[in-house]
């Protein structure tokens, strides 16, 4: 789709998809010092990758809107839209597998988003750019709602890290989602933001999130937000630190599963509790500290991994 990219000082149009200010609160707070206009649809190259019953080990890509018309996809079917963060991709794996896992407990359409294009760059640019993606997001919906009456009471949209704030945009845009869950949030330059700059409840009509991340940014390197931001949020093991993550070092800093290792739980976690969803242990509580107080004993002698719902 050809859109003609405008630019103002302050503000950048991208035809059907709107236009976007650096302006506050996107910018130019103190949460979001830096204001920074999203790169265009053209540089992002936002990717629909399907993966059905009928093609369950290879993606069917959706290379423009009309494409869908000769893919598996089906509008008998509830639609999953898995959205991966920051230096990523969709053929990392991960989102393949989660859609496999999806397909052995219920029939869906299960369509991974690939932004590499805007998510391989500074971090601050890619926090925006996700303003584009959830756009994107948002009109392949309505051509799903126009084209084939479907109902964004079928869809729940699914993101890791930043793309559960893309997840967000695209819920700001279709009243009516259904359900997104967001997986470990990304926290820097969302955390304590208004809730048009990141994933909020109001974004669809349930809203869940998994915490995994949440020790602050300096000097703990932590990823994720310690804020909630959905109907339900999920805070395992008190969301900071995870069994098998350890503090990280400098020199870990190289490696994804190191620099990484909590934030990446939150999809882990997620995967696991559709194959085998009496696995996880939640309760409710205010805080964390305070589950512990009456708990300890319990999570003592418990060997399944502890939630702690707020």
């Amino acid at each position: 789709m050809l859109r003609t990219e405008i630019a103002i000082r302050g503000s950048v149009c991208y035809g059907d998809l709107g236009c976007f200010t650096d302006e506050p609160p996107w910018g130019g707070t103190a949460e979001r010092p830096l204001g920074l206009l999203p790169m265009s649809p053209e540089a992002i190259n936002t990717r629909y990758f399907l993966v059905t019953r009928e093609n369950p080990d290879y993606f069917q890509e959706i290379i423009s809107h009309s494409s869908v018309s000769t893919s598996n996809f089906k509008p008998n079917r509830k639609t999953r839209f898995i959205i991966h963060g920051f230096v990523n991709t969709a053929e990392r794996g991960w989102q393949m597998e989660m859609c496999q896992v999806m397909l052995e407990v219920e029939d869906v359409n299960c369509f991974c988003i690939d932004w590499r294009g805007g998510s391989f760059t500074l971090y601050t640019q890619a926090a925006n750019n996700i303003r584009v993606v959830g756009a994107e997001l948002a009109s392949f919906i309505g051509y799903l709602s126009k084209n084939y009456d479907y109902s964004p009471s079928m869809i729940h949209i699914i993101g890791h890290s930043l793309g559960a704030h893309v997840a967000g945009e695209a819920g700001k845009r279709v009243p009516g989602i259904a359900r997104i869950s967001g997986l470990d949030p990304a926290g820097p330059l969302f955390q304590n933001t208004p809730p048009e700059v990141r994933l909020d409840p109001t974004d669809a009509d349930f809203v869940d999130a998994i915490h995994t991340d949440t020790s602050p940014l300096i000097p703990k390197i932590g990823l994720g937000m310690a804020q909630s931001v959905g109907h339900l949020d999920f805070f395992p093991n008190g969301g900071q630190t995870m069994p098998g993550c350890g503090t990280n070092s400098h020199f870990q800093l190289l490696f994804d599963n190191y620099l990484a290792c909590n934030h990446l739980r939150s999809y882990k976690y997620y995967t696991e509790s559709i194959r085998t969803p009496d696995a996880f242990v939640a309760f409710p509580s205010d805080t964390y500290e305070a589950f512990m107080k009456v708990n300890n004993w319990q999570v003592r002698d418990s060997h399944a991994p502890v939630l702690v719902a707020l």
